[in-house]
């Protein structure tokens, strides 16, 4: 029986599907660890997380437990033991696990009991429940590892602690949301008052499709003190010292690193989740449509942050309704940004148009623009490879205020789940500090103006957003009720005391909407109830909440 231990936390990104990758980068973390007794990644670190439907197919799963043995075999080398997150098949059962690995052995393993199925997750129609698992016995000290949403719930945590486990270490794949880092922390602490534990809370970091991983791994002894608080968003490896002492195992190590309030923690969260998602889908970078407005500014800027000056390509498409004052603020984005800037003027398209189809009129006139935009910026994406950046935000896309194969289409929107009231927010914080790591400029990325201009689709004369929509710090106070509360009208109605009658109308706008939805590109998950992977409606839909239901119908 030992009275210390050596802990390596490995707080990693990972690449889904990609199993050698993930295993390297695995092992490389091991040699880092020189020294330790024992290293934790985080959950499905083999495999990335989350596999999704991969976990359903035969060949990956036999090539997973393929190279978990590899990985098994490499601890015959001098270095730490490893827990290692991967995936088990046991009589046409998969389980998401950890396996327990030292001298080329497996020592243990444990099975992930609860299984999350709200919100992004769905692991209960790839996954089957573990039982409840057992302490590890590593050096005569009995660790539990709780898998994730194993500590969500009181049980698993319970069970550990009467089966006499010393310390808990916590493998997640916890994507960021708005105020997570509180949550987290609360929980952990919680369950560390319950169980006289000290708990080791392990997080992954890095992009996969619409959601983003801070990391923000940290350690929190028995009294729910937090002792260690690793770094957000990047990599890190942190070697801890732990020690027996009367009242159980506590860590010696002490680290401080300070998270990212609102609404820089937002603003990473697109920064990450953009970067992995260009590389990893092979673009030589993102190619957008700088319209002049506060939406592709900000779009451009994190762009910019996230790939370089040089991986990005603004494309102003005036139209005869374009005003001399979004020409200039375009193209000053662009200069403050140095990036790539041109002018297509989309007014021979439109001719062409009108005279293919001179009856048209009102708003099927105006959306001609929006789409020749389009067709435009995806001729020059197809001709050079660059991805086409979506700049449409959360507020437009829940009332369909959004032009289908217009200004929806595209391959990624970085402000998908941003209402318009953070659009600015983020946009003025940007202007004032530049974020840790990011590779566009140290000063302002556009020009005050764009902030500060009433927001115009510029598809008719003297066109402003709010001629269609209510103000949009009324808008996106209703929204929130609607969409990331769920309300009903009538108590959004309570809440913002805004007119029922409106609210009602927002909710006809937004339900009818859905099937545009539907259609729009992949973008960062931001909050609680973002579209697609946590807000899942019906297109064809009779119910509403508020009086004008049976009118809609």
């Amino acid at each position: 029986m030992t009275d210390r231990l050596r802990i390596a936390f490995a707080q990693m990104n990972q690449r889904v599907g990609d199993l050698e990758g993930n295993a390297a980068a695995m092992l490389e973390m091991r040699r880092r660890a020189k020294g330790a007794d024992l290293l934790l990644c985080p959950e499905l670190q083999v495999i990335g997380y989350p596999p999704e439907d991969l976990v359903l197919k035969p060949e990956f799963v036999r090539r997973t437990h393929d190279c978990t043995d590899q990985l098994v075999a490499a601890t015959v080398e001098p270095g730490p033991a490893m827990l290692i997150g991967t995936i088990v098949n046991e009589g046409g059962s998969i389980y998401n696990a950890v396996v327990l690995a030292d001298g080329g052995k497996v020592l243990g393993r444990t099975l992930k009991r609860e299984l999350p199925n709200y919100g992004t997750f769905d692991e209960k129609r790839i996954f089957s429940a573990g039982p409840l698992p057992e302490p590890f016995d590593f050096k005569g000290v009995k660790i539990g590892v709780p898998i994730c949403e194993d500590i969500w719930q009181e049980v698993v945590c319970a069970h550990l602690a009467e089966a006499g486990a010393e310390i808990l270490l916590v493998p997640n794949g916890s994507p960021y949301e708005l105020d997570k880092d509180d949550k987290r922390y609360q929980l952990v602490r919680s369950r560390a008052l319950q169980t006289g534990l000290p708990i080791a809370y392990i997080n992954r970091v890095g992009g996969q499709d619409e959601l983003a991983f801070d990391g923000s791994s940290f350690i929190v002894h028995p009294d729910g003190e937090r002792v260690v608080q690793m770094p957000d968003w990047d990599e890190a490896l942190l070697i801890t010292d732990w020690v027996r002492t009367t009242d159980g195992w506590r860590c010696e190590t002490r680290s401080e690193h300070q998270l990212d309030a609102f609404p820089a923690d937002v603003y990473q969260a697109m920064v990450v989740a953009l970067r992995d998602y260009v590389g990893r889908n092979g673009f030589p970078g993102v190619i957008l449509g700088l319209s002049g407005g506060i939406d592709s500014a900000l779009s451009a800027a994190v762009a910019v942050d996230a790939l370089g000056t040089d991986k990005v390509w603004g494309v102003m498409l005036p139209s005869k309704y374009t005003s001399d004052e979004s020409l200039e603020d375009a193209q000053e984005c662009a200069r403050l940004l140095g990036c790539r800037h041109d002018v297509i003027p989309i007014v021979p398209g439109v001719d062409a148009l009108n005279q293919m189809l001179p009856d048209l009129k009102g708003l099927a006139a105006e959306n001609v623009q929006a789409r020749l935009r389009m067709v435009t910026l995806m001729a020059l994406s197809n001709a050079q490879g660059q991805m086409l950046l979506t700049t449409g935000n959360k507020s437009e896309m829940s009332v369909g205020y959004a032009t289908l194969y217009g200004d929806m289409a595209g391959g990624y929107s970085v402000l998908k789940d941003a209402y318009k009231t953070t659009v600015f927010a983020l946009s003025r914080w940007r202007n004032e500090h530049k974020p840790e790591g990011a590779l566009g400029p140290d000063g302002p990325v556009m020009p005050e103006r764009v902030i500060t201009k009433p927001p115009t689709a510029e598809l008719r004369p003297g066109q402003k957003d709010e001629d269609s929509l209510p103000p949009y710090s009324v808008l996106d106070r209703i929204l929130d009720g609607l969409v990331d509360r769920e309300l009903s009208v009538k108590e959004v109605a309570d809440a913002t005391g805004e007119d029922a009658a409106l609210v009602a109308s927002i909710e006809t706008m937004m339900l009818r909407a859905e099937y545009k939805r539907r259609q729009a590109p992949p973008g960062v998950k931001i909050g609680n109830r973002n579209f697609g992977r946590d807000r899942r409606y019906p297109i064809s839909n009779f119910f509403h909440t508020g009086p004008s239901a049976k009118a809609s119908q």
